[in-house]
């Protein structure tokens, strides 16, 4: 059965000769639709050079990336995209923030009004839709960024460690809200992360990534129940997922 996302033999290399730096792969994975699955590695393994790729932001050195079928060749104007630091604008406030994703499209604003404030109910921005990025904190700042992703209901939404710089607290609300919100939309989802935790939280699938240069040696199947609250994560089979991953890890010497 052929995948939504398709990797064949993608590499990424920077330079040439003997001065040449292997970045990544070669990688060949095949991701199914509504699948929610966290590439998950050390930092400098590629994980971020990988997401570029599929976003057409940066291009394969050898291989092939295909979305639902079609080579990539160029950036992807129709998937969701949430990098660590977020793209909100200064000038526009949040709900600006999220209409300027529309805008930037040619998709008429005013056919999304509900939609908008039903994000930002989802989010628990409803209250803070028209204060500018400066009266927010950090959480905050990187929900109405997740807002900017999937305004336009993309069927692919790439995350690159958009929680990594929020504190434990926030991160944890954050992750209930992306469950949440995947659980409603069922958008196929690449999460990059360096936490073992949070894959296994937010994951159906995690796709080990070996140190540099990066290669998907083991992919494992999170076999937990949506929503995956306290109680899931007390629970045996949370915890023995997350030791399998460690003991992979400490085989490469990474901890």
């Amino acid at each position: 059965m052929q995948g939504l996302i398709e990797f064949k033999s993608v590499t990424k290399t920077y330079g040439a000769g003997s001065s040449a730096v292997h970045a990544f792969g070669p990688v060949s994975l095949d991701i199914a639709e509504g699948e929610f699955i966290s590439f998950l590695g050390p930092s400098g393994c590629g994980k971020s050079t990988l997401m570029l790729m599929i976003a057409g932001l940066l291009e394969a050195s050898a291989g092939t990336i295909r979305l639902a079928g079609k080579e990539v060749h160029a950036p992807q104007t129709d998937i969701g995209i949430m990098f660590q630091d977020n793209t909100l604008v200064p000038w526009r406030t949040v709900r600006g923030n999220i209409e300027l994703q529309l805008e930037m499209r040619g998709i008429p604003v005013e056919q999304h009004a509900e939609h908008i404030s039903s994000l930002l109910q989802s989010v628990h921005l409803a209250d803070f839709a028209d204060r500018y990025p400066f009266e927010l904190s950090g959480g905050m700042q990187q929900r109405a960024a997740f807002c900017q992703a999937m305004v336009h209901r993309p069927k692919i939404v790439l995350l690159d460690e958009p929680l990594g710089k929020l504190d434990a607290m926030t991160r944890e609300h954050i992750r209930a809200d992306l469950q949440k919100l995947w659980m409603q939309t069922r958008s196929t989802v690449i999460f990059v992360t360096h936490s073992i935790e949070e894959a296994v939280q937010l994951s159906t699938k995690v796709a080990v990534i070996t140190p540099r240069p990066g290669k998907v040696e083991t992919v494992i199947d999170i076999d937990l129940p949506f929503p995956r609250d306290l109680k899931v994560k007390g629970s045996s089979a949370f915890i023995r997922h997350v030791r399998e991953i460690q003991e992979i890890f400490h085989g490469y010497g990474v901890i």
